[in-house]
């Protein structure tokens, strides 16, 4: 049998569609999880990133440390936190949201970074604050910018939370690790497609909030950079 065959036959079962243990609950459990974790680094990273941006102070600093970041191993990461924390919600969540915020946290900054300094010009010429130049004049121009940024960690934390089920967590992870626990390559293969294709469902949702609330002008922009 190939890997669609096995990931097929177990989900087409009626009784992976019923209970806490089916299929609605867990892609719930992993969405919720993501979602929290992107949302408490998009909280940190996004005004950070528009910050220092604006002001260009700390950038290089900030940008190799952003991507050394990216370099901590998750799973290490989540075994020390369980051996020094136990199982919390600090142990799942942080290494989630210490993934998710580089992205974020770059595209940001680089998107504020990247207005025009003529564009600038205009908005003090026009007698705005800082806080009205950063609002109406840099945040809009970056939008498409910071958009790939919370596409992208999305994008990882929907992935590295199928990780966090290696210490009891619930999601699509789940199947993964009880499939590898009990020799069953059914749930395996389920588990792994479900998570494929809850990514590309995030991805077509970032297109389409791209096309609502990014103008034509910008994403045309943005395409030919």
């Amino acid at each position: 049998m190939t890997f669609f065959n096995y990931a097929w036959d177990w989900i087409t079962q009626p009784a992976q569609w019923h209970g806490a243990d089916g299929i609605p609950r867990q892609v719930l459990t992993h969405l919720g999880c993501s979602g929290l974790s992107l949302l408490i680094a998009s909280l940190i990273a996004i005004p950070a990133g528009i910050a220092i941006g604006h002001t260009s102070r700390g950038a290089t600093f900030v940008v190799n440390l952003a991507n050394a970041w990216r370099a901590i191993p998750t799973l290490g990461l989540l075994i020390l936190l369980v051996i020094l924390l136990g199982f919390s919600s600090l142990t799942w969540l942080l290494p989630l949201v210490v993934l998710a915020i580089p992205p974020i946290l770059i595209n940001a900054y680089e998107g504020v970074a990247a207005v025009d300094p003529q564009v600038k010009q205009a908005a003090l010429g026009l007698g705005m604050t800082g806080w009205q130049q950063v609002t109406r004049v840099e945040v809009p121009v970056a939008l498409p910018l910071i958009l790939v940024g919370l596409r992208t960690g999305a994008i990882f934390v929907v992935a590295t939370t199928t990780i966090a089920a290696y210490i009891g967590l619930g999601g699509l992870g789940r199947y993964i690790f009880d499939g590898l626990a009990s020799n069953q390559y059914g749930p395996v293969a389920a588990g792994s497609l479900l998570v494929v294709i809850l990514a590309v469902l995030v991805l077509a949702f970032f297109a389409g909030l791209s096309r609502l609330v990014v103008p034509a002008g910008l994403r045309k922009q943005e395409r030919a950079r």
